[in-house]
């Protein structure tokens, strides 16, 4: 069963912070679903997301927060479900059949944690100091790498032939990853993988940060 297109222009507003992976695969989402939106900034370094009005919105103080109409959403892999179901009814970013959906949920958790806690890790120790053992994130990193660097072998995108929520989800800590000191030379696949979701009509680029390798 598909999601009905909805009848009406939607309004949505993402609060957001340029910086943030999590904020940007939500923007990046919107984007490839040609999807008129607001950009309302969120100045993290001066506490906002921490403030009562923020903490409305979403009260474990994160960005990204999407709002569709009187609908208010928090968690980037949750908003990029509510917008595929929403506003896909093709069912190409999340497959409407139950191996499909797996597929793509079984990234989604890659997402949260592999990716969160590998190259996320080490990109918030250069670039925003956190108190992390850089080693222990590097590593970790590389051991996603070479599980990615496999997957790509076989196929185009993480789950089949063509791009789905799981590659949105996966983009922008991964092509990061250099800010991190994660090296990307020795994973042709991967990258590869980032040039074809790049070449997506509506791909938005994440903002680079001279830090790292990328220094």
């Amino acid at each position: 069963m598909t999601t009905p297109t909805p009848s009406v222009t939607p309004s949505l507003t993402l609060h957001h912070f340029a910086l943030s992976g999590h904020s940007h695969r939500v923007q990046l989402m919107l984007s490839l679903l040609d999807l008129p939106h607001e950009i309302v900034p969120v100045n993290l370094r001066k506490g906002e997301h921490k403030s009562e009005a923020f903490l409305r919105f979403n009260p474990f103080g994160q960005v990204p927060v999407l709002q569709d109409g009187d609908t208010v959403l928090f968690d980037s892999n949750a908003i990029l479900v509510y917008l595929a179901r929403r506003y896909d009814p093709s069912g190409r970013w999340l497959p409407n059949d139950a191996k499909g959906q797996a597929a793509v949920q079984a990234w989604l958790s890659v997402a949260a944690g592999l990716v969160a806690f590998g190259p996320a890790a080490a990109r918030l120790i250069t670039l925003f100091g956190a108190k992390l053992h850089a080693d222990e994130v590097i590593a970790r990193s590389h051991q996603l790498l070479q599980v990615m660097e496999g997957v790509l072998g076989r196929d185009d995108f993480l789950v089949g032939s063509s791009a789905t929520l799981a590659d949105v989800a996966g983009y922008s800590y991964i092509a990061a990853a250099p800010e991190g000191n994660v090296d990307l030379a020795p994973y042709p696949n991967v990258r590869a993988w980032l040039a074809r979701i790049e070449a997506l009509p509506g791909f938005v680029p994440f903002p680079q940060s001279a830090v790292g390798l990328s220094a």
